[in-house]
């Protein structure tokens, strides 16, 4: 089988902690598939050029097979240029005590600036991926920025909350992470968030069981669950003095392999558009609902303040 082309996948904000821990999930094939070359692409602010060079330097000693070649620069142009897939993970940092709200006026224009980058010069169908918070609003930015890149083909990381919550339930019942499946969380990736697990079962010896069947404590799932889902980040941020980073590059690549390769099985796997949902299902045929003319058109019948988009998804053409 002839080797595949190199993928092109840019990380904003390459230099800060998320970034450091992307790139190298991203050259060892954790994104896109252990026999998917990949081209780095990686853009930080001036001020972070030196700490870029460093990086750049590490992932050339680090010798990854499916690195073939790597992009560090502070110009936004260079950096957008043909890429496959941007993450967008540069943004003003969240930090203890800030709400998400505290840092969105700073990233009105850093957003505004990489959305018209990537509208010039990325490839045709690239797909985004929106990190820094507040990631919603950051989305609706870039999309309004970047009109030629299909809306679909824009979403934010709400991956890591829906972990989260699969973290939670596989403490709690004492079961292998990989074991459970379904949980859904609703509305923004925020502390507003409603993680749901109505829908989530565990793979037991004896076949699949709900979670509430086996967890037997509604008190437990209807509060100290929800509230630990919607505020892990702030412990995390009180327990380190940092934002989460380690889970949210693993998370995003989580994201972006089943958007870009498709699920293994059915299961609910969020990546949202301003509060917009994609429920991976195979083997069905890539089927989009336009969110400004349905809400919930058919399967859900729980309704939140947001909007929803729900959609059946194969590996992406």
């Amino acid at each position: 089988m002839a080797a595949k082309e190199p993928m092109r996948v840019l990380v904003t904000g390459a230099a800060g902690q998320i970034g450091y821990a992307l790139v190298p999930m991203i050259a060892r094939g954790v994104m896109l598939g252990a026999d998917q070359p990949v081209i780095l692409h990686m853009l930080d602010i001036e001020f972070a050029a030196e700490a870029l060079k460093g990086v750049k330097m590490e992932l050339i000693d680090a010798a990854f097979p499916l690195l073939k070649g790597v992009v560090a620069t502070t110009d936004v142009v260079e950096a957008c240029t043909g890429v496959n897939v941007a993450v967008m993970v540069g943004g003003f940092p969240r930090k203890e005590g800030m709400e998400r709200k505290d840092v969105m006026t700073k990233n009105v224009s850093i957003y505004k600036a990489q959305a018209s980058a990537l509208e010039a010069h990325a490839a045709p169908n690239c797909k985004v991926l929106v990190v820094a918070n507040p990631a919603n609003t950051n989305a609706l930015i870039l999309k309004e920025f970047a009109p030629s890149i299909p809306e679909k083909n824009i979403s934010c990381l709400t991956r890591l909350d829906h972990n989260r919550a699969l973290g939670q339930i596989s403490e709690r019942l004492g079961v292998q992470v990989s074991d459970v499946k379904n949980a859904i969380i609703w509305g923004n990736h925020s502390s507003s968030q409603y993680p749901d697990v109505n829908h989530a079962t565990v793979k037991t010896s004896s076949g699949e069981k709900p979670v509430r069947e086996l967890v037997q404590d509604d008190e437990w799932l209807n509060g100290e669950f929800i509230a630990t889902v919607q505020q892990r980040g702030a412990a995390i941020i009180k327990a380190r003095k940092l934002s989460s980073a380690l889970s949210a590059a693993s998370s995003a690549c989580d994201h972006i392999r089943d958007w870009v390769l498709g699920t293994a099985e059915v299961c609910f796997s969020p990546c949202v558009l301003f509060g917009i949902w994609l429920i991976y299902m195979q083997p069905f045929n890539t089927e989009f609902v336009d969110h400004r003319e349905h809400l919930f058109p058919w399967v859900c019948t729980l309704m939140v303040h947001t909007v929803c988009l729900l959609v059946l998804s194969t590996p992406s053409q």
